[in-house]
């Protein structure tokens, strides 16, 4: 075990370091080696110009659409070669009604546009299928409604696409006002980036904001595909068409991002960098050495960066409880890491600037984590919506949890719950054996638990414990545990006292049907009886998982009476209010982990 926690380790810190700072520089050098590719970026003339025609897919846009039309108005392009289409997915704010009166405006007289206005909301990739596949032939943009684009930018795009080779072309990416400096920073290391895989062999993805690529080389998306810049752009690089990265073209954010809209736009981001990386897999080909290059360093790596984080960690700490002095130090400094990068999340406008650079690389990272995870867990289906919507809905239904909380959240379940899983691994072997030899009968008990409550359903989900009773221990009927419980085998009593035995539930948690934290799960054959004598009992899990650990758990112990479930009640339901706040939700949370703590290592379970 110690040897392969080991390996796991440092294979995991190696990868990191050359996928932050080894590859970069490396990726620099080789570029710099390359020679540049023959400058296409003078214009045709006018009567050679391409036709151009630009889609903007818009979702509940009314408040910006207006002024991406005037931008569109202003663009240095014939009239008669240029058509913008406003495809709107669904919009039921007035965006059709908004475009329609921007266009009527003197300002866009002559602008030749269209709007599509489609009834339902069938997601981006659906529409974006649709409207490409009817346009004919020429150069096809995509445009964000926030973004303003560089007056000159069509005709430096059709100057690039005047060589037959030229497949996309991508206009860098400005932030008229960052949301954090982590931010800022992020965006000038991307645009670096992407300027040196141009050169080397063409970016792995070009940013949203604004593209341009052949109609002729276009084929349709997947219907779940998350990020179409770079699926899209990337295919028709595969093909073997040339993509160009202009830093003079620029498309501007105008929108400011907030932390909570910046965290849910990183997560989707996570969830497709995932799905890239396993649908690009033949860009590794060494066919192309240099787009292999690129692919594998960059785009495949960063896709599970955040998971080998949670395995140096997870490792790292296996290797400090054997003992060593060395992997200690090691630990504490990832943890000090975490902590300051924590507190500067907490507290992000008196930090200085390195710890806010550590706040949002572990922030970045623990969205990636999230969205990776419902990437592979098959949770994202493709589907979206504005960036800036701060209620989200569950199920169709809306969930009145605050949107960073809910996502947080199942961050710390899959980061907690992975490194129970790897202490499960360790500890499997001698509560087996420590169980086997004192009673007869399997190590593990599953057992039917009540889990999340929502509007038209409550879930059922099967809990996985080490067992702790002895066989047929309720032949009788289920009954609530007792002090001294003669059911429970001595060793049981000792995991029951240090929680060892609710270690198997970290595979209940990564599979989604609890959370580390929350209301216990009761069994449903209380459950009818609890909802009759107790108010507003069922409301207690509406819409949280159950947790392994949790408020009531921390203040009570077993349940041994209705009375005890009355009061347990009172603290799920002082929990659920705390969710309401991100602040509360992070403080409450840590005292909950540190309260299971000190119970586990001082035995005051039952």
């Amino acid at each position: 075990m110690i040897v392969l926690a080991t390996l796991l380790f440092w294979a995991s810190i190696a990868a990191i370091i050359y996928h932050h700072a080894v590859y970069p520089v490396l990726l620099r050098r080789l570029a710099a080696r390359r020679p540049a590719p023959p400058a296409t970026t003078a214009a045709p003339a006018a009567a050679a110009l391409p036709q151009v025609t630009l889609v903007i897919p818009a979702y509940q846009e009314a408040a910006f659409i207006g002024a991406k039309l005037l931008d569109c108005a202003r663009l240095d392009y014939p009239r008669d070669r240029l058509t913008v289409i406003v495809a709107c997915d669904g919009c039921t704010d007035g965006t059709v009604e908004a475009a329609r009166a921007a266009l009527a405006a003197p300002d866009c007289a002559g602008l030749h546009a269209r709007i599509l206005d489609f009834p339902v909301n069938r997601g981006k990739v659906a529409v974006l299928n649709e409207v490409i596949g009817g346009i004919a032939e020429g150069i096809v943009g995509l445009s964000d409604v926030s973004a303003s684009l560089s007056p000159d930018s069509l005709r430096r795009a059709a100057g690039h696409f005047a060589d037959p080779q030229v497949g996309v072309v991508a206009a860098t990416y400005a932030l008229r006002a960052a949301g954090s400096a982590g931010e800022a920073s992020y965006w000038r290391y991307q645009t670096r980036i992407k300027v040196d895989e141009a050169a080397l062999g063409g970016p792995i993805g070009v940013h949203g904001a604004f593209y341009l690529f052949r109609r002729a080389l276009w084929e349709p998306l997947e219907p779940d595909t998350i990020n179409d810049d770079v699926i899209l752009p990337t295919r028709i690089l595969a093909r073997g068409a040339r993509a160009v990265y202009d830093t003079q073209m620029v498309a501007t954010e105008e929108e400011r991002t907030e932390q909570a809209q910046e965290f849910r736009r990183r997560v989707r981001i996570g969830s497709g960098n995932v799905q890239q990386a396993l649908r690009l897999w033949p860009l590794a080909s060494p066919r192309r050495p240099g787009l292999a290059f690129i692919f594998l360093s960059g785009k495949a790596l960063r896709a599970f960066t955040p998971f080998l984080l949670v395995l140096a960690l997870a490792a790292n700490a296996v290797l400090a409880l054997g003992g060593s002095g060395y992997y200690q130090f090691l630990l504490a400094g990832q943890i000090g890491f975490y902590t300051l990068a924590v507190i500067a999340m907490l507290q992000p406008g008196g930090m200085p600037r390195l710890a806010r650079l550590a706040a949002y690389f572990t922030e970045g990272h623990m969205a990636g984590l999230i969205g990776g995870w419902r990437q592979i867990t098959g949770q994202d289906k493709g589907r979206w919506g504005r960036a800036g919507q701060s209620i989200v809905t569950v199920n169709e239904h809306t969930d009145f949890i605050h949107p960073v909380v809910r996502i947080g959240k199942r961050a710390c379940d899959i980061v907690l719950g992975a490194m129970a899983l790897v202490v499960l691994g360790i500890a499997y072997i001698p509560v087996a054996l420590a169980i086997k030899l004192t009673s007869p009968g399997p190590v593990f008990y599953r057992q039917l638990r009540v889990g999340q409550a929502e509007p038209t359903l409550t879930r059922l989900f099967y809990l996985y414990k080490f067992r702790t009773m002895y066989i047929d221990a309720e032949k009788r009927g289920a009954v609530w545990a007792s002090a001294n419980d003669p059911r429970v085998t001595p060793i049981g009593r000792f995991m029951r006292k240090t929680r060892i035995d609710e270690l198997p539930q970290a595979l209940n948690v990564l599979q989604g049907d609890m959370s580390i934290i929350g209301p216990r799960p009761e069994r449903p054959v209380f459950f009818q009886k609890l909802e009759t004598e107790i108010p507003f009992y069922v409301e207690r899990t509406f819409g949280v998982k159950p947790g392994i650990t949790g408020l009531a758990q921390v203040n009570q112990g077993y349940d041994a009476s209705i009375e005890d479930v009355r009061s347990k009640v009172s603290y799920d339901h002082a929990y659920a209010m705390r969710l309401m706040d991100p602040m509360d939700w992070i403080k409450t949370d840590l005292w909950i982990i540190l309260r299971t703590f000190t119970t586990m290592i001082l035995g005051r379970g039952q």
